[in-house]
């Protein structure tokens, strides 16, 4: 993998990372284009350069993150489904990373987006705030998180449905998700280098790095636009894209 194709992958990374269509599928798609074999080390590159992407979470969210110890308490409580069960599901975890569990549920999740929206009413989602999440709300949203070990699923499109699911507002959903991708991501770009830091030589840390940092400065970019085009619109886009998305996986991987 050559330096461009780092910065191409950063850039994809930072702009899908928050948004509901499944990182993980574009990196792969995106890396069958440029003809980057799915190793070892080039799956622990998708995940690691991730981390550039929650630091761009924790610099925008830097003041609640830092202050509000309520907030870590819900965090805690959100991450302890997905900590326990990618522990003990780790190897199992690896073993669907294929196009096709990818494209499947990228089409699922497109489906279910688009079915919550054309019953969503504003009236019955009364939690506005990340204040306002109870602590077993939080704890559900953790369990829909868990779901997106499985490969195209979405960190943030499961935690976004799961909080509309549970009545939360679209911009409070869309927050709670970016919020408990800090704690989760670290711990899993952690335990993922952990596991697989003795197959990286100095070049790969190299590529690494320039990943990382693009996906931090297009992480940015990503969450401000969309939490203002939440402002405007709903989530049937992103399910139609998702559609699509999952539709031309197929094309390419079949």
């Amino acid at each position: 993998m050559t330096l461009l194709d780092s910065i191409i992958l950063g850039v994809v990374e930072g702009l899908t990372e928050f948004l509901p269509v499944s990182s993980t599928g574009h990196l792969i798609l995106t890396s069958h284009i440029l003809g980057i074999k799915q190793t070892d080390v080039h799956k622990t590159f998708e995940v690691a350069i991730q981390l550039g992407s929650i630091l761009a979470v924790v610099l925008l969210y830097r003041k609640k993150l830092f202050s509000d110890l309520n907030l870590w308490k819900k965090l805690v409580v959100a991450f302890i489904p997905t900590g326990i069960l990618g522990f003990l599901l780790y190897k199992i975890i690896k073993s669907l990373f294929s196009p096709y569990v990818v494209a499947f549920m990228l089409i699922l999740g497109g489906i279910i987006f688009i079915l919550i929206e054309k019953f969503y009413r504003r009236e019955s989602h009364t939690i506005c705030s990340v204040d306002d999440i109870p602590y077993t709300k939080a704890f559900l949203i953790g369990v829909f998180q868990s779901i997106a070990m499985i490969p195209g699923t979405s960190r943030s499109g499961a935690t976004i449905i799961g909080g509309l699911l549970l009545g939360f507002d679209r911009k409070t959903a869309a927050e709670f998700s970016f919020l408990l991708a800090v704690p989760t991501m670290f711990v899993a770009t952690g335990y993922d280098i952990f596991k697989n830091h003795h197959h990286f030589q100095i070049e790969n840390w190299i590529t690494l790095g320039t990943g990382f940092l693009t996906a931090f400065i297009f992480a940015i970019i990503a969450i401000k636009f969309f939490l203002n085009f939440l402002k405007r619109h709903t989530f049937i886009p992103f399910g139609i894209y998702r559609i699509v998305l999952g539709v031309v996986f197929f094309m390419f991987f079949l």
